[in-house]
């Protein structure tokens, strides 16, 4: 097996899977792709370790320091992390419509 050295991308998945609300946006992503209720998959499912596994899985790689030695695993990663930045941009609107900002 190649040993790959982590470079900007392996840090900023590493960061990226630590991050708690990234852990809620998982939450949500798979409550919504298998269709199912919050009481069957609550807010504060996914970890670290979980968060580490699913973005490894998306990205077709054993080790985020794959992200930047592989190209189809990089370009999957900026999907997620668009992904994720839209989730994160819609709960921030979300927000300041419940607070009666919007």
């Amino acid at each position: 097996m190649t040993q790959y050295k982590g470079g900007q991308q392996a840090r900023c998945a590493a960061m990226l899977c630590q991050n708690p609300r990234f852990w809620l946006y998982l939450d949500h992503r798979w409550r919504s792709r298998n269709a199912l209720e919050f009481r069957q998959f609550p807010d504060g499912t996914f970890k670290a370790a979980g968060a580490t596994r699913w973005l490894r899985k998306a990205c077709g790689i054993q080790s985020r320091a794959e992200l930047d030695h592989n190209d189809d695993a990089s370009a999957m990663f900026d999907r997620v992390m668009a992904s994720y930045q839209s989730w994160e941009r819609q709960q921030r609107l979300n927000e300041r419509i419940a607070g009666g900002e919007a």
